[in-house]
């Protein structure tokens, strides 16, 4: 803990830096509270554990906290919210203007890009989602990133091995998409994806 002294002795630059801090944890705090009580009005498990599903959203947001102190004018504060609530239109009854009217209007459009249209058949979803997310700035492409490396968990024990399969593949085109969005997660990507190979039994 440092003491008045030293703090009145910090730079301009990182006085700056501890005040970009500070609003990130304020908004994450803000944040993580909206999506919890979203979650919870129909809650659901992260799939194959019992665990609360605000323990994935966390998870996201962690990969993308990390990636932030490694990627240069990376716009936290957004990756943040879009990470807490990526899933929130898709899984919960929140809706896009809800979003826009408590946290923006870039906050709300980086989540629609980062849901799922389900009027379209299964196998276009992907694609569809990934040419929205393209369109958004880094910061969203980093939060699908994120949401990868996160869910490449050992799988739910009834998928089969070509639902495995299918997922790791999934897993590929997000990287190879999205991937030059941030150096940091699309190294952790990689990495993950090779790792899953482990889970697919042969």
């Amino acid at each position: 803990m440092i003491s008045e002294e030293q703090f009145e002795n910090i730079k301009d630059a990182e006085i700056s830096d501890l005040s970009d801090q500070n609003g990130a944890q304020s908004l994450y705090q803000e944040t993580i509270k909206f999506a919890t009580a979203k979650h919870m009005i129909d809650p659901k498990p992260v799939p194959g554990t019992n665990l609360p599903y605000v323990v994935h959203l966390s998870n996201v947001a962690m990969e993308v906290m990390i990636a932030n102190s490694v990627t240069p004018n990376f716009n936290i504060g957004l990756a943040v919210q879009a990470a807490l609530l990526h899933d929130t239109i898709e899984d919960t009854k929140t809706s896009f203007s809800e979003l826009k009217d408590k946290f923006g209007e870039s906050v709300a459009h980086a989540v629609s890009a980062l849901t799922k249209d389900k009027e379209l058949p299964d196998a276009e979803q992907m694609a569809d989602s990934l040419r929205r997310i393209k369109e958004q700035p880094y910061e969203v492409w980093a939060v699908k990133l994120a949401d990868r490396i996160t869910n490449l968990q050992p799988p739910p024990p009834h998928w089969d091995k070509p639902r495995m399969l299918l997922y790791q593949s999934e897993a590929q085109t997000i990287l190879d998409v999205l991937g030059p969005g941030n150096e940091y997660l699309a190294l952790r990507l990689k990495s993950k994806i090779i790792e899953y190979s482990e889970y697919i039994k042969p």
